[in-house]
């Protein structure tokens, strides 16, 4: 098959996904790699109808990558993600409201173009956890306590952007992060950015029905294939913290070829449908342990 990938310059040097590039290459298929934050772009001739199968897309906040990818899904060429799909989850205030019509278990989410419009929350939602709509990795997320703790940190907020504000979910510090990749569900348990403990190390964890059908779920609601899910477990219940539309897959068994044969298998299937158009299908939830040292060729 013949692929682009779209490198943003902050993956350039990531396992994940030139690992997977390089599987795939391997395995016989052209793979073209185009960096649109270090490139010259033509976008007329790199935007040849029938050039490619497919084209790929490990996001990054605010970078260009996403644009290309909404214009090669303009022209009727599969992505991966769908092109459609991906803003959807990387706005976060956009993602909450579509996430909590539909039923996935979201807090109430507040959204504010200026920082100093978070005052007006009612004191009786604090603790809060603050963070910009489009950031990623854990940057500038914010545990405010107070209104006067919000105070000192409204400082640092004026340049962020959008900015969403959730009440805060009490948890045991451990966030767990389920992956979606060719249909399967992987989970590990890993530290809470609000909550930094370096004694507690990344791990393989089994997954339960109740957040495997959750995870399933939000793939349904947003029309994702390739994904991630952070849940906190609170005392509610699982809830739904962020959605990351093409995720690290750490921890996840042979990750780069099981990445690898889902973008073939999307690729080959063709344009994905629309996230009301997909039906709401649990996967079997599978642990770590059961999948491990899986191999195959495609």
């Amino acid at each position: 098959m013949r692929l682009c990938f779209l490198v943003e310059e902050q993956y350039r040097h990531d396992g994940m996904p030139n690992e997977v590039i390089r599987r795939l290459r391997a395995w016989g298929h052209r793979v073209d790699v185009v960096r649109p934050g270090g490139s010259l772009l033509r976008m007329s001739g790199l935007m040849d109808t029938g050039a490619y199968d497919a084209w790929v897309l490990k996001t990054v906040s605010g970078g260009p990558g996403l644009t290309l990818l909404e214009a090669a899904a303009g022209l009727g060429t599969t992505t991966v993600n769908d092109a459609r799909s991906i803003r959807g989850v990387r706005d976060k205030a956009l993602a909450a409201a579509i996430g909590r019509n539909r039923g996935l278990p979201l807090p109430p989410t507040y959204a504010v173009a200026r920082a100093e419009l978070l005052r007006e929350i009612p004191a009786a939602e604090y603790p809060l956890v603050v963070k910009p709509a489009d950031g990623s990795s854990g940057r500038a997320v914010h545990l405010v306590s107070s209104p006067a703790g919000l105070e000192q940190l409204l400082p640092l907020l004026v340049d962020e952007g959008l900015l969403v504000a959730q009440p805060y979910v009490p948890n045991s510090g451990t966030d767990l992060k389920v992956y979606a990749v060719g249909g399967e569900l992987f989970a590990t348990e890993r530290c809470s950015p609000l909550h930094l403990d370096p004694s507690v190390r990344e791990r393989q964890v089994p997954l339960s029905v109740e957040v495997a059908a959750i995870a399933a779920q939000v793939g349904a609601v947003y029309g994702l294939d390739l994904y991630g899910v952070d849940v906190l477990l609170g005392p509610e219940g699982p809830v739904v913290v962020d959605v990351n539309d093409f995720p690290s897959f750490r921890q996840v068994p042979d990750a780069a070829a099981r990445v690898a044969r889902a973008v073939l298998e999307l690729a080959r299937a063709g344009a994905a449908p629309s996230p009301e158009s997909i039906p709401y299908i649990l996967p079997l939830a599978r642990t770590m342990e059961t999948t491990a040292g899986e191999e195959s060729t495609v």
